[in-house]
């Protein structure tokens, strides 16, 4: 079960610039993320994929620093970024990470790669039927699956959030979903706005120095015996960026 983690990281989010790079305790974002991803026991190697833009030069000095591979591309083209990092690389089977999500869990990271090989699909996650919290997306794909996206995606949200292509076609694509237990969708975990880094922020500081391996159990416990939590950055509508594509979308020719 040989994977690759993908983290896609870039500097310029509209809603919160430069996120990945704000620090908790001493840690960027993305090291919380580069370091919980490397936890998963399906991770063999992580690769951050970035844009060429200038900005990002300093998410490269950062992989750098921590000896993690770096690919930089296109900054709007995700979907090309992760074709040509996969080629570099010669990655066959993908685990998809954002590098706005510093509370992931290395066991449901684990779980979707299982589940992924056990199903032979081409294409597993935990986003095809949401149940988990938004900020503990996995997606796991095959590398043909990959190439076939990146050469018959045309739509600019296909190509700037990387799978809806393979999502909207399962009579190309064998699909898998992975569900969790019990429907946890309605809990937001991400990092889009500054509320949401005042969550994460006292998430993190509340379980990282005493339990830097917390798990998905632990930050529901610590939920629910500090309520006030998730008032914090309750109200922000889930995958708002790519509902934003979607309704900017236009054709687009291939690289």
């Amino acid at each position: 079960m040989k994977t690759t983690a993908i983290i896609q990281a870039r500097s310029g989010a509209s809603r919160l610039p430069g996120k990945v790079l704000l620090e908790v305790m001493g840690k960027t974002i993305l090291e919380y993320v580069i370091e919980r991803v490397g936890k998963a026991e399906c991770v063999e190697d992580i690769v951050v994929a970035t844009s060429c833009n200038k900005k990002d030069s300093k998410i490269e000095d950062l992989a750098d620093r921590l000896r993690i591979k770096v690919y930089r591309g296109s900054e709007e083209d995700v979907l090309d970024r992760f074709y040509q990092a996969a080629g570099i690389f010669k990655i066959g089977h993908i685990i998809r990470i954002t590098a706005d999500c510093p509370l992931i869990d290395p066991d449901i990271i684990d779980k979707a790669v299982r589940l992924y090989f056990k199903s032979n699909a081409d294409y597993c996650s935990n986003t095809l039927e949401e149940t988990f919290p938004d900020g503990e997306d996995v997606e796991v794909f095959s590398r043909d699956a990959l190439n076939r996206a990146w050469e018959e995606a045309s739509l600019m949200s296909e190509r700037e959030h990387v799978t809806p292509y393979i999502k909207k076609h399962p009579e190309k694509f064998k699909l898998a979903s992975f569900k969790n237990k019990k429907n946890l969708s309605g809990k937001r975990w991400t990092l889009d706005e500054a509320r949401d880094f005042k969550f994460i922020k006292a998430v993190l500081e509340m379980l990282y120095p005493t339990s830097p391996d917390f798990h998905l159990a632990d930050i529901l416990d610590i939920v629910r015996r500090n309520p006030y939590l998730e008032s914090m950055n309750s109200g922000i509508i889930r995958n708002e960026g790519y509902l934003t594509s979607l309704a900017k979308d236009k054709q687009v020719k291939q690289g």
